[in-house]
């Protein structure tokens, strides 16, 4: 669940991460030496930063399982900038797009064939990669990989798809303190083949509405169970070029 929040928090954070840009093409076999350095920025007053909550019964499940979810929701306001060791693999898929393979964390992804694709490893989590377009809009998908706890076996750890949503989306609200902070509205969810599909908006005061549409599923590399969490992201006034695109993009996510 943290990854859910690192990346809704990196909407909101002023102290935007750094990711090496890898590749704009499927091509497996780009120099290290050709990585060039982009930056994703989106605002956000800081006192909305953290919410003020804390675990008080360890013993009960639930609350673990929230506290888990709250605690670790704003973590990934930074990262260190660090290059990924996955590798993209051109596969025959429909025109204009490519097929991301992760061979090391074992998954894949559909991705425009031209966007730009970034990584980076913050402290906390195993890795993150994004994928966006240059037009320099904000719109981008990314995937968060976090390790889990022994008490999260499956999704259903975090309770059922609905509670799931309703938790990540009220504990991202800040519409009720004074004055009010970023808006978050949960738009739809559900779950399909052991993987929780979320849309949701978050909205600033005096700015435009920026849409997420995530899917988490969990998977084990042999000794932790981890939460992949991808998520991507577009502002209102995109919504028409991109809310599709990046839906697909979402959509296509799958362990291998």
């Amino acid at each position: 669940m943290s990854s859910v929040w690192s990346v809704a928090a990196l909407s909101l954070s002023s102290c935007p991460p750094s990711f090496h840009h890898l590749s704009s093409s499927p091509n497996p076999r780009v120099s290290a030496g050709h990585r060039k350095q982009h930056v994703f920025c989106c605002k956000n007053s800081q006192e909305d930063a953290k919410p003020s909550c804390c675990v008080q019964d360890q013993h009960q499940l639930g609350t673990r399982r929230r506290g888990f979810m709250l605690d670790l929701g704003f973590a990934a306001f930074s990262f260190p900038t660090i290059a990924s060791n996955a590798m993209a693999k051109d596969i025959e898929v429909a025109e204009g797009y490519w097929v991301y393979t992760d061979d090391e964390n074992k998954y894949k992804i559909v991705i425009p064939k031209d966007w730009q694709m970034g990584a980076a490893e913050p402290r906390g989590f195993n890795n993150i990669t994004a994928f966006y377009p240059e037009d320099g809009s904000g719109s981008n998908v990314s995937i968060v990989i976090t390790g889990l706890g022994a008490d999260f076996t499956r999704m259903e750890s975090f309770g059922k798809v609905d509670e799931f949503a309703e938790t990540l989306v009220s504990g991202l609200d800040r519409s009720w303190k004074d004055p009010p902070g970023v808006t978050a509205k949960l738009i739809d969810c559900k779950a399909s083949k052991g993987i929780y599909y979320i849309q949701y908006t978050l909205q600033n005061p005096g700015e435009s509405r920026r849409y997420l549409y995530s899917a988490l599923g969990m998977a084990s590399n042999g000794w932790v169970n981890r939460l992949f969490t991808v998520t991507g992201q577009f502002m209102e006034d995109k919504k028409d070029k991109y809310s599709s695109e990046i839906e697909k993009v979402v959509s296509s996510f799958s362990f291998i």
